[in-house]
């Protein structure tokens, strides 16, 4: 059943689960729709909350023109009397990084099950809280990492666990950020660490994700590089403009800034940014160029797992194409995997981690013997078609058994962000960051079992 369909009715089931949702921007519509439209006889969406008001009454009329029963609304401040009057078994977690914290621990308190957008979180302290809070209350705890849905990352996981290239001792993982979709991290509330621990934590965690399952196994130490030299007011002033200015819409260069974001010209922005200034204040179109901005922009990292493998990692986000490339070499050969994606803006009607025609290639090259090509595995929709396949993962009440164990729990999810973490400690310090410094006691995943290895090396010539 694809993305957009409804089914023909609705009737409740035992098996349908109360949903709230917290935090109402536009990645919230992935889940709201997933309940209300496919998978309506699974599940029932009872509360919506978040700090703009306005943004609340848009996804109730969502729920309107979705055909669905029209939940209550909530203030932020709100939150624990949501969860008493709408009785939600789980909650679900979409708002600025830095408060997801805070509502999975409240959640889990009440009672309820919790799903959270990665990343978890955003710094050692705030994992470590959800960790406790998690065993102590027993609750389930779920990180959404769509990118392991995505066919042709799970083709790589495939190839990787067929043993064709044995042991895995080193990853090369670039990825690379146009400056549509790279440039609206550094617009929005991710320019500021203290919202989104910069982007070694907010983005770069799918890819660290990635790595650890692909790999199946711990990051253990980092060491990390980083600057922020192209969103910087002196790019402006090398690009003939006067500015930085506040924001695009009041910008007197607009006209000639090719970083311009009308955000009137798109209906999705302008309903859920603009639209509803009035009630917080928040510009969804500032500068690119501003000083403020304290994020990195170009950021590089090496990790040690515990299998003996290293990873060798950049994330640029001033490109002129976007996409990536991984090169996994292993005992008995090498994977290289490239991906290039289409032009997304977040909010937008274009769709993330949309491939562009011929934009994944596969290659397998054996230590000894002739290279081959891969014919890509390949679904439709956002993140490459990751998300309707982890929607089903998540509302289906009996779903698939998964060989590739891409769901996610909160351990997954402290894996993740403490690669983020660490290098963000390492760009203060300079020094070599072990995880278990930050974080003690990290419990390993189910996809990263005890590293062992059985396979000797091939000998030259065999």
């Amino acid at each position: 059943m694809s993305a957009s369909s409804t089914p023909a009715s609705a009737a409740p089931t035992a098996t349908r689960r109360r949903y709230a949702i917290v935090g109402l921007g536009s990645r919230h519509e992935l889940y709201q729709d997933g309940i209300e439209k496919v998978h309506r006889d699974h599940g029932e969406l009872v509360g919506l909350c978040d700090v703009n008001l306005g943004r609340v009454e848009v996804a109730r009329q969502r729920s309107a023109k979705n055909g669905a029963p029209v939940p209550p609304g909530y203030a932020a401040a709100d939150f624990v009397r949501m969860l008493a009057e709408t009785k939600p078994d789980v909650v679900i977690v979409t708002t600025a990084d830095a408060a997801h914290h805070d509502y999975l621990i409240r959640a889990m308190e009440a009672g309820c099950d919790v799903i959270t957008e990665k990343p978890m979180t955003t710094d050692a302290e705030k994992c470590r809280q959800i960790l406790d809070t998690r065993r102590r209350t027993g609750r389930k705890c779920r990180v959404t990492f769509n990118y392991r849905y995505s066919p042709p990352r799970s083709q790589v996981k495939d190839l990787l666990m067929s043993g064709e290239i044995g042991d895995v001792l080193s990853v090369d993982f670039h990825w690379l950020l146009n400056t549509h979709h790279g440039a609206d991290y550094f617009r929005r509330w991710h320019s500021q660490k203290k919202n989104s621990g910069g982007l070694l934590v907010h983005k770069s965690t799918h890819h660290f994700d990635l790595v650890n399952w692909w790999l199946g196994a711990m990051p253990v130490s980092v060491m990390a590089t980083g600057k922020r030299e192209f969103y910087t007011p002196a790019t402006a002033r090398r690009m003939g403009l006067t500015g930085p200015h506040e924001r695009c819409r009041t910008c007197p260069e607009k006209a000639r800034c090719g970083f311009y974001l009308d955000l009137a010209a798109s209906p999705t922005l302008k309903q859920l940014y603009l639209d509803q200034e009035q009630f917080d204040g928040y510009f969804r179109d500032r500068c690119v160029f501003r000083d403020e901005i304290d994020i990195e922009d170009t950021m590089n990292v090496m990790v040690g797992y515990d299998t003996g493998a290293t990873l060798s990692y950049s994330l640029n986000t001033f490109n002129a194409w976007e996409g990536y490339t991984v090169a996994f070499n292993g005992t008995k050969g090498r994977i290289e995997h490239t991906i290039v994606e289409s032009v997304y803006v977040n909010g937008t009607e274009t769709v993330q981690g949309g491939i562009a025609d011929g934009g994944v290639t596969t290659r397998v090259i054996p230590l000894r013997g002739e290279p081959r090509n891969v014919v890509p595995w390949s679904a439709v929709g956002d993140h490459g078609g990751g998300d309707r396949l982890m929607l089903e993962d998540i509302f289906l009440p009996n779903p698939t058994a998964d060989k590739y164990l891409r769901a996610a729990d909160e351990r997954a999810g402290a894996c993740s962000i403490m690669v983020g973490v660490a290098a963000n400690r390492g760009l203060q310090t300079g020094a070599v960051v072990k995880v278990a410094d930050l974080l003690p006691g990290l419990v390993r995943p189910d996809y990263a079992p005890m590293p062992t290895r059985t396979d000797p090396l091939p000998m030259p010539g065999r």
